[in-house]
């Protein structure tokens, strides 16, 4: 019984330390890799620059220029200058928001003022996210005729440069 005991410790401390088997792992990466790097090309997502003001942009002194606000309230939109309600748009007879009449009451500012591209959308905090995406889909740009190739339509630049705030309280009209 000794005997054999020492028999294994001399069995044990001879040995070399067992060889790790990588192969597997490797294999899988060779298949993973790729395949990440070409899926990375075709998950592109659409990011959009926002404006929003700064502590230094409210010590400046304001320009005489036009500052188109689009407040978005639960039962309206009121489109202002900065000064003074330029129209309010009830909702559809549907119960949507008249994006049809926002877009055309732009399309107007934007004939009247080609070279103002800042507007600002005013938000109440229960507004839902779907509804801020349109009215800046709306507020940015317009489907219009193609010049080039009759029948069809393409973009049309209205007010690129979008800055998000809160809405003023219903008191106030801008």
């Amino acid at each position: 019984m000794i005997r054999q005991r020492l028999q294994q410790r001399r069995l044990r401390h001879g040995r070399e330390p067992a060889e790790l088997n990588i192969t597997a792992f490797m294999n899988l990466m060779v298949i993973l890799v790729p395949f990440l790097l070409i899926t990375a090309v075709f998950s592109r997502m659409a990011i959009l620059e926002l404006n929003l003001p700064g502590a230094a942009e409210q010590t400046a002194e304001p320009e005489k220029t036009l500052r188109l606000e689009v407040i978005v309230r639960d039962d309206t939109l009121v489109v202002g200058d900065g000064q003074r309600v330029l129209r309010v748009i009830d909702r559809t007879e549907e119960g949507e928001h008249d994006y049809a009449e926002l877009s055309s009451l732009l399309q107007l500012i934007k004939r009247e003022n080609p070279d103002i591209t800042e507007a600002s959308i005013l938000l109440e905090p229960d507004t839902d996210y779907d509804t801020l995406v349109q009215v800046m889909d709306t507020v940015r740009m317009v489907r219009v005729p193609d010049p080039d190739e009759p029948g069809r339509d393409m973009n049309a630049e209205l007010f690129p440069d979008i800055a998000l705030g809160d809405a003023p309280g219903n008191g106030d009209a801008s």
